[in-house]
């Protein structure tokens, strides 16, 4: 997380510690027939696989005889894929800028939506693990989409492979990627503070209707997004579920997550509610923002970023510096209120009608903090929340999830 998950300490302990660090290896023995030709090849077993890649299939088995659902994870468009930030795509592969540029700075380490030999990987992968653990009830694939953790993030893509797709989809590649870098530059120097005080949603209809091609952009990222879960699900058995993980509404426009697109291919989408990320990623704009404005006050970056980003929901729009925003401590409350959380849910929820929003809560922070936002969660998709990462989950938040249901 930015170099932040290298603080985090666990809540509950793994080995008898609350930090440590791991080697590891595939659980199983991929089947190379089915990546034959493909660009990227899967890691193939090592010793630690001999003497404990059973783990997994024992875990699984066990879990179904208990009545429990069970699905894999693996990342979308970051090859190898089977974990996160690990791995990660071929320079012809990966997503560019409207100037053909890499960003600079970027935290997911995702190859184009785009790209033929992403997809087919991924595809071969599902397919291998589908196989290798048969009683498995479906996948979760996560970042299928452009995560805009980053301020470059929200201007992707413009790689080379883009272009035939953009023509299919009946989008003129070269106007998304004049009018896009345009815009671009605008931020990037262009920007006033009357611009940014002026937060009504008909300003910024205004300037959308100055720079055609960025509303391509986004129709595009969405459409990629539909042509890859689309490839995912027919590389899939019938009777396995396919669950895509997504950024929260309005976030989900910049990413090219569209719900009602994913819905055909999904049994559910799982909306992140990741709250310690969002002060990360307002504090990653804003000092981008700033850098490139040095005549505009911060404070009037940063109350934009709040605004159109809708990522704290906290009072005091516009009083705060890009410092004050950053990724809270172990101990910290999340910097984000109760209705913030929510409406990205009920957004997310009215976007797709026919498929299932689940909340997606993340298991990092105090007690107090967690029991608050677990059940936000809960209550704004109907009664229905994952929560992510059993190694934040102490009992005492255990004890809270139960309690949702009671």
């Amino acid at each position: 997380d930015a170099d932040a998950g290298k603080v985090r300490l666990l809540d509950r302990t793994l080995w008898g510690k609350r930090e440590l660090f791991v080697r590891t290896a595939p659980s199983f023995t991929p089947n190379p027939a089915l990546y034959r030709g493909l660009r990227y090849q899967p890691p193939q077993p090592t010793e630690l696989t001999k003497k404990h890649g059973g783990i997994v299939r024992d875990f699984v088995r066990q879990a179904k005889q208990r009545g429990i659902k069970v699905y894999l994870q693996v990342q979308a468009a970051i090859p190898p894929g089977y974990r996160v930030q690990f791995g990660g795509p071929n320079p012809d592969d990966i997503p560019r800028l409207p100037d053909g540029k890499v960003p600079r700075r970027r935290l997911a380490n995702n190859g184009s939506l785009a790209s033929p030999h992403i997809i087919s990987y991924h595809c071969a992968l599902l397919k291998d693990l589908a196989n290798a653990y048969p009683e498995v009830d479906g996948f979760r694939v996560d970042w299928p989409e452009y995560p805009p953790y980053f301020l470059d993030d929200a201007f992707l893509d413009f790689n080379d492979a883009v272009r035939p797709l953009a023509a299919r989809f009946d989008i003129s590649f070269e106007r998304m990627r004049e009018h896009t870098l345009r815009f671009y530059r605008l931020l990037h120097g262009g920007l006033t503070s009357a611009m940014l005080r002026d937060r009504t949603r008909f300003s910024l209809l205004q300037w959308m209707t100055e720079y055609p091609g960025v509303i391509d952009l986004l129709r595009c990222k969405a459409l990629l997004m539909e042509n890859l879960l689309r490839a995912f699900r027919e590389a899939l058995p019938p009777d396995k579920e396919l669950m895509p993980n997504a950024f929260p509404p309005p976030l989900s426009l910049l990413s090219g997550m569209d719900f009602a697109r994913a819905a055909p291919y999904s049994s559910a989408v799982s909306v992140k509610l990741y709250t310690m990320h969002w002060p990360m990623m307002l504090r990653f704009w804003g000092e981008q923002l700033k850098l490139a404005n040095p005549n505009v006050p911060e404070t009037d970056i940063t109350g934009a970023l709040e605004y159109w980003l809708e990522l704290s929901g906290m009072p005091g729009i516009g009083t705060r510096k890009v410092a004050d925003h950053r990724y809270p401590e172990p101990e910290e409350p999340h910097p984000v209120s109760d209705a913030a959380m929510a409406d990205k849910i009920r957004a997310a929820r009215q976007a797709s009608p026919k498929v299932p929003i689940i909340a997606l809560a993340h298991g990092y922070g105090p007690l107090p903090d967690f029991r608050r936002r677990v059940k936000i969660a809960y209550d704004a998709a109907g009664r229905k929340v994952w929560v992510n990462r059993y190694g934040y989950l102490s009992n005492a938040k255990l004890d809270a999830i139960g309690a949702l249901g009671s």
